[in-house]
């Protein structure tokens, strides 16, 4: 723990967890859709349920996934700005067994069809722990440099997927599988000290069996 963490984040207040942690959460859900979402459906769990609002984690969620950081001060009137948009956005209160219970599940949606679904948690100080990308089952805290790869589970896709980050003299600090069985759709995470070069990042992208590929710097 740094002096940082102690002191808190940069934000538009009241609450660390309730507002800065739900903003990063609505940014992050944005950033890995990769589209221009034009829907969002979002269920809140436990205090984010029954607390939520008072604190401004609504608003947060929505500057989140309209691309707003935590210290915005658009923050506060990030649903008017999500109507200009053309955003639409419904809440609902959920159950996650055993969640943490700062917990928001967010599903986005644009005008071709596309989708995907994010569920997380703010811990506390700002930080986020997301558990589940759409399916699959994740630990991210996007404090660090993250490359997302969805694939087709086949021998030595992540081989050549680590081969492309090693040439780029990437350091892997953390990795994470996720299949929903075997030689089926699959979902590889993979934490670096350092962001790759965007060359590797494209041959990455061109591999066979690599159906999507996001790289996230700390978010």
């Amino acid at each position: 723990m740094n002096v940082f963490d102690v002191i808190g984040p940069v934000m538009i207040g009241p609450s660390s967890s309730h507002t800065a942690g739900a903003a990063r959460l609505g940014n992050v859900a944005r950033t890995v859709f990769a589209k221009e979402p034009k829907t969002a459906k979002i269920g809140l769990y436990g205090s984010f349920a029954k607390t939520g609002r008072g604190h401004g984690t609504d608003k947060a969620l929505i500057a989140g996934i309209l691309g707003m950081p935590p210290d915005d001060v658009r923050i506060r009137e990030s649903f008017e700005y999500a109507k200009a948009a053309g955003l639409k956005f419904f809440f609902e209160d959920i159950d996650v067994p055993g969640g943490h219970p700062n917990t928001a599940r967010i599903s986005l949606s644009d005008d071709e069809g596309n989708s995907f679904t994010l569920e997380g948690a703010s811990i506390g100080g700002g930080s986020i722990k997301v558990t589940k990308l759409d399916d699959y089952d994740v630990e991210l805290s996007f404090e660090i440099p993250t490359i997302v790869v969805r694939h087709i589970d086949y021998p030595g896709v992540i081989a050549r997927v680590t081969d492309e980050l090693y040439k780029s003299s990437v350091n892997i600090c953390n990795f994470m599988l996720s299949r929903k069985k075997k030689g089926g759709d699959a979902l590889m995470t993979i934490g670096m000290d350092s962001m790759p070069e965007k060359e590797n990042i494209e041959h990455i992208k061109k591999l066979d069996h690599v159906t999507g590929v996001e790289v996230l710097d700390r978010l």
